[in-house]
């Protein structure tokens, strides 16, 4: 007989020797009341839920206390925090022309890097693919990243762990990430890239460094980044050569000798102390800032540091073109957005608060399938259903990218996984992806009477709550009023 047989069978047994609570009543027949801790007058709560301790905090609380460990996670944060959403685009009436759509050109062509480059970046629209590793992402999903961004005359990102030949082969234009760990970093690569990218932080992490479970560490990740096949990998969370924005300066004049000055150099930030940041990182001598909110997404960090650390983007872009405003910089420094940005009207509403591009992660990985119930073997839907329960989760909620299991397999390394996403037909996808955002920009742009989407500006917009108001510094629909001012 087992401990729990045994258990049940003494709990069972023993019940009827045990006193009864009649036995301790005045009369048998009448069980005792409860006593009421219900005031006269006042609901009965006694089935609500805890607005400090819900279901949700329980769950925390509960699988904290049974496991002694954080949990890990990949995409980005889940809170309701203001966004791009609690704006609105004044379109064009009596006081404004609005653009003929079909007969009347709207621009969408970028230009990044033009403080110190001698080549800087040109592209066909100002959307770009944010950087994501290959180790994160499969070598099959980082090639069908740089096809779409080649197609659609834009840029794409190495992101940690070096550059594969797949994705520069594939690549138009593509950006090369310099990051804390140093994983993969290779300075002939560096000059193989269009422009340098050297990431301060990160949104969904900012202070944190990245992380990439054993499970992903393939043969391949293994010698790129020059580590153990099969053990976790915990990135730095800041550079080993320098510690300050004065050290930044003298790292960035390195990378323009390594390139003969000929490439942009982009410095990234996670969204906090986004003003002084973007003052610093000027100083140092960026061409272009990168400044990514907490809604960014990643591969894999601490749920804590997803939902608790940063500011939203919408605060941060406003932050972030103050900060160039009081450098004079405006129009010398690009700023490139990204943070959740998912739409053509968030593209729109990113370059109207001053933006000159946006930068797009989780949209992308969206676009190529992620979270689809579906994957997709030559045009015939394949069901992913049981495989996503297999990970305990479902099509549209699944955060599971750090366990190498994705059941549409582009956060894997497995390889059979990885063929259920095949480069062309990922291409295709996100290209199609990329053009919708591009010709909804261009249509709110052309309703605003802009002939340029980069003519949009801060008096096209309204917000919808006085915390979007407050963020944005744009004015309460209906009203004049700027809160703070």
């Amino acid at each position: 007989m087992s401990s729990l047989e045994m258990n049940i069978k003494l709990s069972t047994t023993s019940a009827p020797n045990r006193p009864d609570s009649s036995d301790f009543s005045d009369s048998p027949t009448s069980p005792p009341s409860p006593p009421s801790s219900i005031s006269p007058g006042l609901p009965n709560r006694s089935g609500e839920e805890s607005a400090s301790f819900d279901r949700h905090i329980l769950d925390y609380i509960h699988r904290a206390s049974s496991t002694g460990l954080y949990e890990i996670r990949g995409l980005g944060a889940k809170r309701r925090v203001p966004h791009f959403d609690d704006l609105l685009l004044l379109a064009a009436s009596l006081s404004r022309y609005p653009l003929e759509g079909y007969r009347e050109r709207c621009s969408t062509k970028t230009v990044l890097g033009t403080r110190f480059a001698t080549k800087p970046i040109e592209l066909e629209i100002p959307i770009t693919i944010a950087g994501m590793s290959f180790g994160s992402l499969s070598a099959n999903v980082k090639q069908a990243i740089g096809r779409a961004a080649s197609e659609m005359g834009t840029s794409t990102t190495t992101g940690d762990g070096g550059m594969t030949n797949e994705e520069r082969d594939a690549s138009k234009t593509l950006v090369y990430q310099c990051l804390p760990s140093r994983y993969g970093f290779n300075p002939d690569d560096l000059r193989r890239a269009d422009a340098i990218e050297v990431v301060i932080g990160q949104g969904a992490k900012p202070g944190g460094g990245g992380m990439l479970l054993g499970q992903k560490v393939n043969p391949r990740v293994a010698a790129m980044r020059t580590l153990p096949e099969g053990v976790d990998q915990r990135s730095a969370s800041r550079h080993p050569d320098w510690t300050g924005p004065d050290d930044l300066a003298i790292k960035i004049r390195e990378y323009r000798e390594m390139t003969d000055w000929e490439k942009p150099i982009y410095v990234k930030v996670g969204a906090t102390r986004v003003f002084n940041d973007v003052k610093l990182a000027v100083h140092a001598g960026a061409d272009v800032v990168v400044v990514d909110g907490m809604q960014g997404g990643t591969a894999a960090t601490q749920t804590c540091f997803i939902e608790h650390v940063g500011i939203p983007t919408l605060a941060a872009v406003r932050q972030a073109v103050a900060a160039l405003e009081d450098l004079d910089m405006i129009g010398k420094v690009q700023l490139i957005v990204s943070g959740g940005i998912r739409t053509g009207a968030d593209v729109a509403k990113a370059l109207a608060m001053g933006a000159d591009a946006v930068s797009i992660g989780q949209g992308t990985l969206m676009a190529l399938g992620c979270n689809r119930d579906v994957w997709f073997d030559d045009g015939r839907p394949v069901d992913a259903r049981a495989d996503y329960a297999a990970l305990g989760a479902a099509p549209g909620t699944c955060h599971h990218c750090h366990t190498g299991r994705c059941p549409v397999g582009i956060t894997t390394q497995d390889a059979v996984l990885e063929q259920r996403l095949q480069p062309a037909w990922g291409a295709k996808h996100l290209r199609n992806y990329l053009k919708t955002l591009t010709m909804e920009l261009t249509t709110l742009a052309r309703a605003c009477g802009k002939q340029d989407v980069h003519h949009m500006e801060r008096e096209d917009l309204v917000a919808l709550t006085v915390e979007a108001a407050a963020m944005a510094q744009v004015p309460l629909a209906g009203t004049n009023w700027i809160p703070g001012r």
